[in-house]
């Protein structure tokens, strides 16, 4: 930097860099997104989401997952017909999926599923599921895909409570 240039760091430089949990201290995912992600996961840097919003969506999810002591899982892309159907055969193959929530979204077709498993539908009911969806369907109107799925996993843990 040279003299006379501004030394104001933007918010995201003043942030505290997250780095790989297997080693702490190592070098930053922002730096190293590739770091711990499988080659699919990889492949996901392609998409709809900078590095920054896939960084975020996995801490939003794994606070979810571990305030709630449910299984929160987020799918993204085409749904086959019907959609409900399409959606609740994703939630079986989810592991332990009667505490499982699947938040599935389908941008292409405007279609927006939440399937809750039978202890996690204990803990959020329909309206809650119901208020979450709107509450998504508004960002993703508003173009804003990652803030949506943020907000719903936000509002559905917040209505499951704490483990």
């Amino acid at each position: 930097m040279t003299v006379g240039e501004s030394q104001a760091l933007s918010r995201e430089e003043r942030e505290q860099p997250m780095t790989a949990l297997d080693r702490p201290g190592g070098p930053t995912l922002a730096e190293h997104p590739e770091l711990g992600m499988s080659p699919e996961q990889r492949v996901a840097l392609d998409g709809p989401f900078t590095t920054r919003q896939l960084l975020h969506l996995d801490h939003a999810l794994r606070t979810a997952n571990e305030q709630t002591g449910l299984a929160f899982s987020v799918y993204l892309g085409d749904l086959a017909e019907p959609t409900r159907e399409s959606a609740v055969a994703l939630h079986a193959q989810i592991k332990n999926n009667d505490l499982a929530v699947l938040l599935a979204a389908s941008p292409n077709q405007r279609v927006l599923e939440i399937v809750t498993g039978s202890l996690a539908k204990k803990r959020i009911s329909d309206r809650d599921a119901k208020l979450a969806a709107l509450s998504m369907a508004a960002a993703f109107a508003g173009g804003d895909l990652a803030g949506g799925v943020m907000a719903g996993l936000d509002q559905l843990s917040s209505h499951a409570g704490r483990s």
